[in-house]
């Protein structure tokens, strides 16, 4: 399995159970919160929230519940106030894990996330033991039978992506961070509907693994995404091509 049919798949696999838990709109409300608190309620000045919200909107957050969360950023709505962490480490295999964190608890946070890591058979790093082999991009996926791959292609990168890649039935659009909004802005105005849509830390290189340690793997990963504090989760694993993670 390739790294993108791989991330296309854990990524799909992730929206499910995101939406299956209930928690997505949980996430952003936190992501827009400190998006707003840290550049301001204004998306036109403020890229980061501008990205969130974009994201937001495609997973059919309602507008009312978009406002709140940029006035309880802003102080305007009282409530916690969240920081953001971000740990790094090992599942089984030397899989790395890096795990991004929204928390009004810090010391909390710490210890669920240490826990979960020792209980999987993994270990937690110091700083900056795995985030090297990661880069931070902007990943825009498509149905390559439901969108003109020329089309896609011409108004993609005349709005500033980097590259577009077809494979196994998914188009990615690759942007920088930056470049992220206005790739999706100026896809979203020509009516392409996308599968998926974030800026995400994506590996230089993955590591593959059998089915054996694919499950304990995503055990850990199941774990970690099902805890409040945390935000998302990237990893390197690569799983064997006919591996199904379990629902």
């Amino acid at each position: 399995m390739s790294g993108h049919s791989k991330w296309a798949t854990i990524k799909h696999a992730k929206g499910l159970a995101d939406a299956k838990r209930g928690k997505i709109f949980t996430k952003f409300i936190k992501e827009i919160s400190i998006a707003a608190r840290m550049g301001g309620g204004d998306p036109n000045s403020n890229p980061r929230l501008r990205t969130v919200i974009l994201k937001a909107r495609a997973a059919n957050m309602p507008k009312d519940n978009i406002e709140r969360a940029i006035k309880k950023g802003t102080g305007e709505d009282g409530g916690a106030a969240y920081e953001e962490f971000l740990y790094e480490g090992y599942a089984p295999g030397g899989v790395a894990v890096m795990v991004e964190v929204l928390t009004d608890n810090k010391n909390r946070a710490a210890a669920d996330v240490r826990n979960i890591f020792n209980k999987s058979g993994g270990n937690l790093g110091t700083s900056g033991s795995v985030s090297r082999m990661f880069q931070r991009k902007g990943q825009i996926a498509y149905d390559a039978e439901k969108v003109s791959e020329d089309e896609l292609m011409e108004v993609a990168l005349e709005a500033g992506a980097d590259d577009i890649v077809n494979e196994d039935g998914v188009i990615t659009v690759t942007t920088t961070p930056d470049s992220f909004a206005d790739v999706l802005d100026a896809l979203n105005e020509k009516g392409y509907e996308s599968l998926s849509a974030e800026v995400a830390m994506v590996p230089d290189a993955y590591t593959s693994v059998d089915a054996e340690t694919a499950a304990k793997v995503q055990k850990m990963i199941d774990k970690l995404e099902d805890n409040d504090d945390v935000q998302n989760v990237y990893h390197t694993a690569e799983y064997p091509d006919d591996f199904v993670p379990e629902e």
